[in-house]
This record gives structure tokens, sequence and C-alpha cells, in this order.
């Protein structure tokens, strides 16, 4: 079992920062990829962003692109997303996500079914 916390959300006002980090556990832990994903009041979850735990690849939502940064500490277990010029549109229920089979192409990387285990979810409110 595979278990995900995730922590540093909060209230900040727009234009601020925030960083959210996910830190992984387990009696075995292994995952192919890490997701970011969000959900907004009345939305659907969507993708944020992913990284390729081996590789270190990055790949990133257009709404986030520039703004946001998904990085990894492969010692620790821990995945982090760097929130910069957040603006109201961020506001939502941010959860994290890992993939534990390879995936035959980055764009599955995107689906939220690509994903077995889910954190618990942090709440990021940006005030305007």
């Amino acid at each position: 079992q595979v278990q995900l916390v995730e922590s540093g959300g909060g209230l900040v006002q727009a234009g601020g920062s925030l960083r959210l980090s996910c830190a992984a556990s387990g009696r075995t832990f292994s995952s192919y990829a890490m997701g970011w994903f969000r959900q907004a009041p009345g939305k659907e979850r969507e993708f944020v962003a992913a990284i390729i735990w081996s590789l270190g690849s990055t790949y990133y939502a257009d709404a986030v692109k520039g703004r946001f940064t998904i990085s990894r500490d492969n010692a620790k277990k821990t995945v982090y997303l760097q929130m910069n010029s957040l603006n109201s549109e961020d506001t939502a229920v941010y959860y994290c996500a890992a993939a534990s089979n390879r995936l035959s192409g980055s764009y599955l990387l995107f689906r939220l079914q690509s994903y077995d285990y889910w954190g618990q979810g942090t709440q990021v409110t940006v005030s305007s």
C-alpha cells in the first residue's frame, strides 16, 4: 500500500507563491511518475503537472506553464509543486497522485485514470 500526503496549501494573495509537497510512503514505494491535479468547486478534477521519477522529465497543463514547477527529491520520496504568480483561477483542492506502471505515451500522464494512488488533497485559496 502506498500513502501520499500533501502539505503546503493555504491562503495567498493574487500574485503570490506557494509550494506544495507530497510525501510518499509505503512498504515498497516505487512509481513510474507522480502527478499533481486540482479540483475547483463545481468543476472536474484536472491535470496540473507531472514528473517521471527516473528521468526527471516534466509536463504541464497550459494553464500553469511558466508559473508552476514540479520537482522531486528521490531520497525523500517527495514531490514538490512550486506555484508562482497565483491568481483566483488557481483556487482549488490540489491532489498528488502516483502512477505505478510505466506508461506507453507521455500523453497518458495527463489522464486521471493513469494514476493508482491519490493523496487526500490540500486546499489552495487565492484571494484577489
